[in-house]
């Protein structure tokens, strides 16, 4: 029974002298150990696939197989070279049907330049010409080989060789390379998806070993479009109210010396003193229309009226 299958130390002497074997330049780091470790990435599932023995470490007190993280890295950097060999990064087609890692397969073509497909792969791809997104590419990379079925089993129509993410219950038929890892977590998804391209940039020349990757971890993981458009109504209330704001393009906030009555050209506008009454006719103004008592009175120099006619 494949439940009492127990790795032995032949197996764990093998995954050390398999790491020693390696140049230098392709051993991992201590901060690479604690980045799987953190993703558990070595974490499996409580089933074991019979093919998937040789890279199991032990088994949990809770049933939970724990996968050799030195077979991990060494399947990572047989992978990469096998990327490395083909000429045009076109030529080469990630797949994801799982949303966890649709966005890893984005980024990882993104910064490769190999084509994508995420979400639902369409039947016929790779064996029908008649269809839409006829494709004929020379390497395959999956997340999961068992919901990435359809694609791997049109692949071995084709010849065309896979690489695949293998869970300790993952299905191993037509799969050129399997990596052990988890490929349900999405850190785990992310963080492997994130190794795979900074080694492939690193074999072809493009990032050199010395320098860090630009590039955060954080950027392959999956998002919930729920929680980015939360996080991105946060920030922005956040930013509105640490802005300061400018009131003085308003009217507001203007200094109180402006409207005193020492700064007021003309004083207090409601002192009688100042202006007075503005019903009243100023002294040496237009004269008052009062003055004349009727429209008949006779005006210094204007000819009298006598019976209505002028004299």
């Amino acid at each position: 029974c494949v439940r009492h299958l127990r790795p032995g130390p032949v197996t764990r002497t093998m995954s050390a002298a398999s790491l020693a074997s390696l140049p230098i330049a392709l051993r991992p780091t201590e901060d690479d150990w604690l980045k799987m470790l953190a993703a558990h990435v070595h974490l499996g599932t409580k089933n074991l696939d019979f093919n998937m023995h040789r890279y199991v470490w032990k088994r949990r007190s809770d049933g939970i197989y724990v996968l050799n993280l030195a077979k991990t890295w060494e399947k990572l950097m047989l992978a990469a070279r096998v990327i490395v060999t083909i000429e045009n990064p076109q030529d080469v087609c990630v797949i994801s049907a799982r949303p966890y890692g649709q966005r890893a397969v984005f980024k990882f073509s993104q910064y490769t330049g190999s084509q994508y497909i995420a979400g639902r792969f369409t039947p016929g791809t790779f064996t029908n010409q008649t269809t839409q997104k006829f494709m004929e590419p020379r390497l395959l990379i999956l997340t999961d080989p068992r919901t990435d079925h359809q694609p791997i089993r049109e692949a071995s129509y084709v010849n065309i060789p896979s690489v695949a993410f293998c869970d300790s219950d993952s299905p191993l038929r037509h799969v050129d390379v399997a990596i052990p890892a988890n490929n349900k977590g999405r850190q785990s998804i992310g963080l492997l998806y994130w190794m795979l391209a900074r080694e492939v940039l690193r074999m072809r020349g493009t990032l050199s070993r010395q320098t860090p990757w630009e590039v955060m971890v954080d950027m392959f993981f999956y998002r919930d479009p729920e929680e980015a458009e939360k996080e991105a109504a946060d920030a922005y209330a956040e930013r509105a109210d640490a802005m300061p704001v400018d009131t003085t393009q308003f009217g507001g906030n203007v200094p109180a010396a402006q409207w005193t009555d020492a700064a007021a050209p003309g004083g207090d506008w409601g002192a009688a003193g100042q202006t007075g009454d503005w019903g009243a006719a100023a002294s040496g103004d237009q004269p008052s229309w009062e003055a004349a008592s009727s429209w008949d009175a006779s005006a210094t120099g204007a000819p009298a009226v006598v019976g209505g006619f002028p004299q």
